[in-house]
């Protein structure tokens, strides 16, 4: 069996799918939607040393394995794929010509793979964590995200909503859930490029603070904040939120920062927020879950090694629970796990629209990189594998909650 029927057999026969292989063999149907082109015996070699997600992942950053075409159809189809399901004696055959590959060709890990030292979720590994993924390139990042300069979860007021209209609402909906008012004070932790302390203090007249432990971010913001005469209202400093000062804070916003807590270290994290509301004052957490309990909450492979080193990903259940163990009252949830599918796939639409800027500025590797990573994240939402939930929480005064009887934020 030739090298492209062994890899069409690996991913999973499919008439809508084509396999071209160096060694000129081809399988699958000619002009499918989706074409796999393995183009050299390093595409191999990397499957061998690492079989699975990783391998393939590390073939097709390195573009030594392409996907042509529809992207998302071929995840999506491989998303099912399990290396159990193919049988022992194709699973030999693949495991000899692999391992042939492997001698001749030895491959390194690509240079884009974190790799970081010390302790984890310790402060400084922390800040080593947060600066792999997010002081890449603010140029970079206004490409894909667009005029918000918000990367966290849209939430869409209607289908036809477009991405920038979809982030107006959800800072308006996290603001009207705090019960936001004009003199306020709100905290807004991992507050990336500024997005929610701005809309505070423009549409609200809320005094905003925001710390983010990516510096790029934080220098972006602060020129943000300046040309649009906030200078007064909003604020966002290069901070660890462990390490403001400040409390009595009327509201705190936490959008897109739980993943990077860890298990571990939930209940300090919650313990701080609720030491910095006054009596009355609300959270606002949203962040991306698991779907269930059944899996470790640590993220791995290539979303481990590429994106989010040190992620971990807690059920809504467990996020609630320490939540309510520490002092909060919660009183609303909801999953918006589609909206974050419809938000990635207006991010990967910006990308693939600044495909040649985006390799310029960053390298060919890195736009492969964030190719995949969008396009698998879409899918792990739609499929229902991870979901989204905002929780809202309230440090009581006394018994006296100050929430409205019914939600009155839509």
């Amino acid at each position: 069996m030739r090298l492209a029927e062994l890899f069409m057999r690996a991913i999973g026969d499919s008439e809508l799918s084509e396999v071209r292989a160096y060694d000129g063999s081809r399988a699958g149907t000619e002009g499918a939607p989706v074409r796999f082109e393995v183009r050299s015996p390093y595409a191999v070699s990397y499957l061998a040393s690492a079989p699975g997600e990783l391998g393939l992942t590390r073939a097709y950053i390195t573009g030594h394995l392409d996907i042509a075409g529809d992207l998302h159809g071929a995840l999506t189809r491989m998303h099912t794929l399990r290396v159990s399901d193919l049988s022992p004696a194709l699973r030999a055959r693949m495991a000899a010509r692999l391992l042939g590959t492997r001698v001749r060709y030895p491959v390194k890990r690509p240079a884009l793979e974190a790799r970081l030292r010390g302790r984890k979720h310790s402060p400084e590994r922390d800040q080593a964590a947060i600066a792999h993924h997010y002081d890449v390139s603010n140029r970079f990042y206004e490409w894909i995200l667009g005029p918000s300069m918000t990367y966290t979860c849209a939430v869409y007021p209607n289908e036809d909503a477009t991405l920038e209209q979809a982030q107006y609402f959800k800072h308006d909906l996290v603001a009207r859930k705090l019960g936001l008012r004009s003199g306020m004070r709100l905290l807004d932790v991992g507050c990336g490029w500024g997005g929610m302390v701005m809309h505070a203090a423009k549409e609200y007249g809320v005094r905003a603070l925001g710390v983010t432990l990516s510096r790029k971010q934080a220098e972006w913001a602060q020129k943000a904040i300046a040309q649009r005469g906030l200078g007064d209202l909003a604020e966002v400093r290069h901070l660890d939120y462990r390490d403001v000062e400040e409390s009595d804070f009327d509201a705190i916003s936490s959008i897109g920062l739980t993943e990077h807590i860890g298990r571990s270290q939930l209940p300090s994290y919650f313990e701080s927020l609720y030491a910095k509301l006054r009596p009355g004052g609300r959270l606002l957490n949203h962040c991306i879950t698991r779907a269930d309990n059944s899996r470790p909450s640590s993220v791995k492979g290539f979303f481990d090694r590429y994106i989010f080193p040190d992620g971990e990903l807690l059920s809504p259940g467990h996020i609630m629970s320490t939540m309510h163990d520490i002092g909060f009252e919660l009183r609303h949830d909801e999953n918006v796990r589609e909206h974050y599918a419809k938000t990635l796939t207006a991010w990967a639409d910006n990308l693939d629209e600044h495909w040649d800027e985006a390799v310029e500025e960053v390298g060919e590797q890195r736009a492969r990189t964030w190719r995949l990573y969008l396009v698998a994240s879409r899918i792990g939402f739609e499929t229902n594998n991870i979901q989204l939930h905002q929780s809202l929480g309230v440090k009581l005064d006394g018994a006296r909650s100050g929430m409205p009887l019914r939600p009155d934020w839509d």
